[in-house]
């Protein structure tokens, strides 16, 4: 009920405060005062003890919801992270984590800092920090783990039902752009961009030609489950390959300054060197500026799945107090003129789910030589491999945790001396599938949580008795489609796993030495590259 007290005044307030006035100045100004007076009246006139803070965030956060997930409202230490992510340095424990309850859990520690110094694996639940319970600490816990270079600090957490004790040294953490490359067998050089950051170019520049003093003669750049992060650097990185003077990305929006259209400036490091990009569905924004310009320049041949999708343009407007509204201002287009965006926030399904543009919708464009390219949001390779595709279940799979999870438990049941031969078999998979079923996170597929929806507005309508029996009999369905998913979409869920398993022994450091060997997508780049005439076809 507070959110629909709270929701139209503030919306209104973020918008005066950060975009140009869009509608008539005296209805903005009506619809301020509106809100400030019943502001006041609600806390000083409540029947319980309000918090104001607590209220405007609430009302903030509903206001957000219902635009795109990309416009957030930052408080002061959310500006500093993003400060920290930009920068790719920062002091800390050294390791991948998320708060989940009343606990943090290490998703990855990195090789050779604090928390791999001090014994912590994937999977480990910290639940005290220093005097600090994780459960009783209202705020962001992770908060705690970071601190002054050299400083100490105490760490409980649990592991496989046991609880254990450490104490960790805080270092300050180089978060490198380029994790790894290296030259392949046949002198091709295969290059990990894993972030945007500022230090992305510089990186990518230096392992090029590193690589290149080696002998490589063509270039794999890995792009997969990159999130994106810089525009300057996205331009920065195609420009290592294309002349000066492309066009690269525009964007659009109805604020007429927004309208921009960005170039490379450089000169290039090398415009004939071979090249393949790879990409997946969690290479995202500027990984898909990249990827889009190589492949409507006709620079590369674009390897692996359709990119996720994400062509809306945010910047950061300053608030007051230290605070900051970070805000979608516009799209982003290919140089052909594709939009990147897949979801459409703005025109949304029965049940309030931003609508995706359907095969039968997309719109053909053309390439620099000439080759036809479909928008439809995300970037779809010159060459798809099943390898590389996420489904919805593969996706429902990693959101709850399963393919994780799994992780961990094989990690302490399996003992592996060369993790460089390691097969996940199709024994191995099975044990994963009764994993699935018997646990107790049980994933949720999107039409499962439709239907529960459904459910709910059905017993308000005093409708759900005379439905039960549909109801159970569609959940039943489901649960056995689900079943059957496990098995129809094998491939890419084992080739997950297997990634997941290679780095609990040997870091992510080792998870790229597997790929050198083991991985169908690299193993494909090799081939085109390898093939002079196949690659010219592709582009041509």
């Amino acid at each position: 009920m507070k959110k629909k007290i709270l929701y139209p005044a503030i919306a209104v307030i973020i918008l005066l405060s950060t975009v140009s006035f869009k509608s008539d100045f005296f209805e903005i100004a009506k619809q301020i005062e509106i809100f400030t007076t019943m502001f006041k009246e609600l806390n000083m006139n409540y029947v319980d003890e309000t918090n104001p803070a607590e209220l405007m965030d609430t009302a903030i956060k509903a206001m957000l919801d219902d635009l795109d997930p990309y416009t957030k409202y930052w408080n002061e230490q959310d500006v500093e992270a993003s400060k920290i992510r930009n920068a790719g340095e920062y002091t800390g424990i050294g390791a991948s984590v998320k708060t989940v309850k009343d606990k943090i859990i290490i998703v990855e520690p990195y090789k050779d800092y604090p928390a791999d110094k001090a014994g912590l694996k994937a999977g480990d639940e910290i639940i005290q920090i220093g005097d600090v319970v994780v459960s009783d600490f209202e705020e962001d816990a992770g908060e705690l783990l970071k601190g002054a270079s050299g400083t100490e600090v105490e760490i409980t957490y649990k592991r496989q039902n046991q609880t254990k004790t450490t104490i960790l040294t805080r270092e300050e953490i180089e978060v490198k752009a380029v994790p790894f490359f290296t030259l392949l067998d046949d002198n091709t050089g295969y290059i990990v961009l894993s972030k945007f950051n500022n230090k992305a170019s510089t990186e990518t520049i230096a392992a090029l030609k590193d690589l290149k003093a080696k002998g490589a003669d063509k270039i794999i750049l890995d792009l997969r489950g990159n999130p994106g992060g810089l525009l300057s650097e996205a331009i920065n990185v195609t420009n290592i390959f294309v002349p000066k003077g492309e066009l690269i990305t525009t964007t659009k929006s109805i604020v007429k300054k927004y309208n921009k259209e960005y170039s490379t400036k450089k000169t290039p490091i090398d415009i004939e060197i071979p090249l393949v990009v790879l990409v997946n569905g969690r290479s995202a924004s500027a990984s898909e500026i990249v990827a889009g310009s190589i492949q409507d320049l006709d620079r590369g041949v674009v390897i692996g799945a359709r990119s996720f999708g994400k062509g809306l343009v945010q910047r950061p407007k300053k608030l007051t107090y230290g605070t900051q509204l970070k805000i979608t201002i516009s799209r982003y287009y290919t140089p052909s003129g594709r939009c990147i965006q897949a979801l459409d926030y703005w025109n949304r399904d029965e049940n309030n789910k931003a609508v995706r543009i359907s095969e039968k919708d997309f719109k053909a464009f053309k390439t620099k030589n000439g080759r036809t390219v479909y928008d439809g949001g995300g970037i779809q390779p010159d060459i798809e491999l099943e390898t590389s595709k996420f489904s919805n279940i593969t996706t429902s799979l990693l959101q709850s945790d399963a393919i994780f999870d799994y992780g961990t438990k094989y990690y302490y049941s399996h003992k592996i001396d060369d993790i460089s031969k390691f097969k996940f078999t199709d024994k191995d998979y099975e044990d994963f599938k009764n994993f699935v079923k018997q646990s107790s996170f049980n994933y949720e597929t999107a039409t499962e949580k439709s239907l529960k929806k459904s459910l709910e507005v059905a017993k308000r309508d005093k409708l759900d008795k005379d439905i039960a029996e549909s109801y159970n009999a569609l959940l039943a369905s489901i649960k056995a489609s689900k079943e059957k998913g496990l098995d129809s979409y094998k491939t890419e869920i084992a080739n997950l796993l297997t990634d997941e398993i290679v780095k609990r022994y040997a870091y992510r450091e080792g998870l790229y030495d597997y790929y050198i060997k083991h991985n169908p997508e690299i193993e494909k780049s090799k081939e085109i590259l390898g093939n002079k005439a196949k690659y010219e076809k592709i582009l041509k």
